[in-house]
């Protein structure tokens, strides 16, 4: 079996969603509300047997525990695989000597901040230092948080003395050179070792899952600088990587395809204190490309469509100076378009009094979610702010220079309707020809391009032999590739009657291009892994698929939207196919590279493993016709010729035979899980759900009824 098979088989999805909803059985399933949406009557199950969700309501999504964890705690594929790993007690990254003694050095620095983080609370919570009531009350009455806000954030005080925490975590056997390491001291020139934080209240600093990796401190006395002090950069911070509140915010973030930024982390609690979830804090000036990759995925798989980024930064001149940066890099981060076209509409909220969000929350919390709502488009504030500069009477040359400045910003979304809504705000403000703004723009953009070599080449080489193995170690292509997961499952449990060749997972296929039956051949793959492979090195086959999908439902607008609507992850049973996959329709949205190219460039080591694994076929199909050559000749002759070798195979007609299969195989598990709940509805008299299902069941029987005939007709049509 395969690491994600070993994970399903050690963790019961029941238990595992029990912890976050109450289920209450009903017959051999159990049924809730939906967790993910609003509703009255449950239409949420959870089936035990194939251990697989699903929401027969407005979600209309379903799943296995990966899926359902990755839509609860706002997980990529990669994250869920790694916490439920570490749940089943399984080993999800077999790593080489070197990198277990650094994951072993990385998990001892967080182990030593976390026991920081337990005895700067305790101390504040508990009253164990002298101070500590004065410091709680400046917490609730100042600073305006709630007890409740003060133990959700794990806010704590460093009490006065140069050695405190020093001589805490030394008691229990960390090293000097260990807590200087982790940025909790400093060694002077003498060699004395003291205390970085001292008479200051602390905010822990945790990454995207919950880990402490650093602290931000605030002054208590009025006297000591600097007012707000933060870790320094250590092997696990990176203050320009890193997101205040990520960790808490990422599910709203994706639930609501919005973020909010803001400048610091009290700005931020106090967001989260008052109910607005989707809000974190950049952690320095100004935006950088590395914070909005974090956020960037969950924008961009969004179901909600195109994402919101709102900029709350603070209302004085350098929290305007941050803002201007932060759009620019924004802008350069859409034009390199890391994260699959991230179609961003962003806007600047501006508060009224020149308030800082902290204070505005503190004083007004109830107004937040209008400024919200309103906050200005980039393209009114960038305008309203170059503008302000200019004379009372521009000139034409005045408000042409204007304009090419501003150009490059205001066109950076690849999304057509914000391009032309901005270009007009342009032309009406400066008095310019919407015809001449474009030109100007595309003339720019030419410039750009003319002066900026390609990122990205070509794909980088991979091993060419079949007999090495791909491991879960794997490095990426790119240095911090963006994340790539599956976003929406549906059922991803196969049916009784799916065999996937014995279920091997990639660790234990044979090695390919062995002699079999006297001669040499591939290994058979299995449909859900040929229709991949197929699929990465033909995209437009996707098109064919979908054309043909909704030709057989052309009568029947119902099925579009149901059972016979467009490939998605819910035709494959694997997991870690379904990441593959979703990232493959994020590689055909983009058309800077070749799909196959922008995976290699962006999956991450374990989904690039797989990837491997899928595609090394075809090499050891040329290896096996040209035996005669020697193996690098074979190599250097693949990576020159096998995009036209590949043109030249015309797979069309076999992929749309598998995907039917696919297709089929999805109708008839889905049928037999929607008849099911239909008699357990009847059975227990609820006839509103009975009837929702029946109607569900004759759309099924319907879809599978088209399918089959597709397949005669296929079939009976290639015979001689």
């Amino acid at each position: 079996m395969s690491v994600v098979d070993d994970i399903k088989a050690q963790l019961d999805i029941v238990a595992y969603i029990q912890q976050y909803t109450p289920l209450k059985k009903a017959g051999r399933n159990y049924k809730a509300p939906c967790p993910f949406h609003g509703e009255r009557t449950p239409s949420f199950y959870v089936n035990p047997d194939n251990q697989s969700w699903r929401c027969f309501g407005a979600c209309s999504e379903g799943g296995d525990i990966f899926s359902f964890a990755m839509k609860r705690h706002g997980w990529t594929f990669t994250e869920a695989l790694e916490e439920l790993g570490k749940q089943a007690g399984i080993e999800v990254k077999p790593r080489s000597p070197v990198q277990a003694a650094q994951d072993e050095k990385l998990d001892k620095l967080r182990g030593l901040l976390q026991t920081a983080a337990e005895s700067y609370h305790a101390c504040l919570i508990e009253g164990t230092a002298e101070g500590s009531a004065d410091v709680l009350n400046y917490a609730r009455e100042k600073r305006g948080l709630t007890d409740e806000t003060i133990i959700a954030f794990g806010v704590g005080y460093a009490p006065p003395g140069w050695s405190n925490m020093r001589d805490h975590l030394a008691a229990l056997g960390y090293s000097d050179d260990d807590i200087i390491e982790a940025g909790m001291a400093t060694r002077s020139d003498n060699g004395r070792v003291y205390d970085r934080f001292r008479n200051r209240l602390i905010i822990p600093i945790r990454d995207g899952r919950g880990r402490v990796i650093a602290f931000g401190a605030r002054a208590l006395a009025p006297d000591d600088e600097p007012k707000y002090l933060n870790s320094p950069q250590t092997p696990i911070f990176d203050k320009s990587s890193t997101l205040f509140a990520l960790d808490v915010a990422r599910k709203a973030i994706r639930d609501t395809a919005s973020v909010v930024i803001v400048e610091g982390y009290m700005d931020a609690i106090q967001a989260h204190q008052a109910g607005y979830t989707n809000v974190v804090a950049q952690m320095g000036t100004a935006m950088t490309e590395q914070q909005l990759k974090l956020i960037a995925p969950l924008l961009a798989n969004s179901e909600r469509g195109s994402g919101r980024i709102i900029m709350a930064l603070d209302a004085d001149a350098a929290g305007q100076n941050a803002t201007r940066r932060s759009l620019e890099v924004a802008r350069q981060s859409l034009e390199a378009d890391f994260a699959g076209r991230l179609s961003a509409d962003i806007r600047i909220l501006q508060i009224p009094g020149a308030k800082d969000p902290d204070d505005f929350l503190r004083e007004s919390p109830e107004g937040w979610q209008a400024l919200v709502d309103n906050a200005q488009p980039v393209a009114d504030y960038v305008i309203d702010a170059e503008m302000a500069a200019l004379p009372a009477n521009p000139s034409v040359h005045e408000r042409e220079a204007l304009a090419r400045r501003l150009l490059p910003m205001l066109v950076a979304s690849e999304n057509d309707l914000y391009r032309k809504d901005n270009i007009q705000r342009l032309a009406l403000r400066l008095h310019i020809a919407e015809r001449d703004l474009l030109s100007w723009a595309e003339e720019q953009r030419r410039i750009n391009t003319a002066k900026a070599p390609r990122p990205y080449n070509r794909p980088p080489e991979r091993p060419n032999s079949g007999a090495q193995r791909p491991t879960w170690s794997s490095p990426p292509v790119m240095d911090e590739p963006p994340e790539f997961a599956p976003t929406n499952y549906d059922d991803l449990i196969p049916p009784l009657d799916y065999d996937e060749d014995g279920g091997n997972s990639f660790y234990d296929l044979p090695v390919r291009g062995a002699v079999r039956n006297g001669r040499w051949g591939t290994q058979k793959s299995t449909p859900e892994e040929y229709c991949l492979r197929v699929l990465f090195e033909q995209p437009k086959l996707m098109y064919a698929i979908n054309r043909q999908f909704r030709e057989l439902a052309a009568d029947y607008p119902a099925l579009m939207s149901g059972p016979l609507c467009d490939v998605d992850v819910s035709d494959f049973s694997r997991s870690d196919y379904c990441a593959l996959l979703q990232a493959f329709q994020d590689a055909i949205e983009q058309d800077e590279y070749e799909p196959l190219d922008f995976l290699r460039a962006n999956l991450d080591s374990t989904l690039l493993a797989i990837l491997d694994e899928i595609m090394v076929d075809d090499l050891q199909d040329v290896r096996s016709r040209l035996r005669y050559r020697m193996n690098g000749e074979v190599a250097d002759y693949w990576k020159t010729h096998h995009k036209s070798a590949i043109a030249v195979v015309d797979r069309s007609a076999e992929f749309v035979d598998r995907m039917l299969d696919l297709r089929l195989k999805r109708i008839r598990r889905e049928l037999q899980e929607i008849t099911f709940l239909a008699q357990e509805a009847q059975a227990s008299g609820d006839s509103e759900a009975a009837k929702r299902y029946l109607i569900l069941a004759e759309q099924s029987i319907h879809a599978k009824t088209l399918v089959e005939r597709e397949q005669k007709r296929r079939r009976e049509g290639s015979r001689p």
